[in-house]
């Protein structure tokens, strides 16, 4: 990561010098256009040598970095390609299990919603009932909309995957060992840590999917009962008199 900055830097400092230079050149006192173009000529080729040593491209050989081969120039760019593409991972990990932590806080919310639900089926009044259940209706549209941001930044996440695995490969063949064993553990290291926020998640839905049987059988529960109770005044007294 601080060789890509360093070399960001080396390519944003020649970008500048080419563009002061051409400046100068444009605006200079009043000189002959033959003079004028020479001197643009010179800066011109300064420039771009120093943007190919900064920005490590070489299209034209110069004398300044002869001394690079295509080979290394390939692996150098290779390099920069694998931090990259390990920065794009970075950020689109952290995404999802931000996305995947918020979701579980969203979901337990609602499990806790729903068993003081149960719990109190028979005692509320109908305000109270219709109270706690828009409670519980805007709880579960936030669960939706926690579920449809973890599958947003999932399918980010998953190309972030598929480009770092594409970065290692060409930095393999290319001969940058290192960059590729970098690039590689990078992505077990995001994979195993998604992983882990994962199991957050499924835990916290099979939570709910219990509270939401619980929830079921306690309604039935009561709706016998009431039921039940009804029967029984519906009884006539004189049946339930003892002879």
């Amino acid at each position: 990561m601080c060789r890509t900055n360093m070399a960001a830097l080396r390519r944003g400092a020649a970008c500048l010098g080419f563009i002061r230079s051409f400046s100068r050149v444009l605006f200079s006192s009043k000189k002959p256009a033959v003079h004028k173009l020479g001197r643009w000529r010179n800066v011109l080729y300064t420039s771009i040598a120093s943007l190919t040593v900064g920005g490590g491209l070489c299209a034209i050989p110069f004398t300044q970095v002869e001394n690079l081969s295509h080979e290394s120039l390939i692996k150098r760019a290779a390099s920069l390609v694998t931090g990259s593409s390990s920065t794009f991972l970075s950020q689109t990990t952290l995404a999802l299990i931000d996305a995947i932590t918020e979701y579980s806080k969203a979901v337990h919310t609602l499990i806790a919603l729903q068993r003081r639900y149960v719990a109190s089926i028979g005692t509320l009044t109908p305000a109270e009932e219709d109270s706690i259940w828009q409670v519980i209706i805007r709880q579960r549209a936030e669960v939706g909309d926690r579920r449809d941001e973890c599958r947003r930044f999932e399918s980010t996440w998953v190309i972030a995957v598929k480009l770092c695995e594409t970065a290692a490969e060409a930095a393999y063949t290319s001969g940058a060992e290192q960059a590729t064993i970098t690039v590689q553990t990078n992505i077990q290291v995001a994979q195993s840590q998604v992983e882990e926020a994962r199991k957050l998640s499924q835990d916290a839905d099979k939570k709910l999917a219990d509270a939401k049987v619980m929830e079921i059988e306690r309604m039935g529960q009561y709706a016998a009962s009431s039921e039940n109770n009804n029967d029984e005044e519906d009884v006539p007294e004189a049946y339930l008199r003892e002879d």
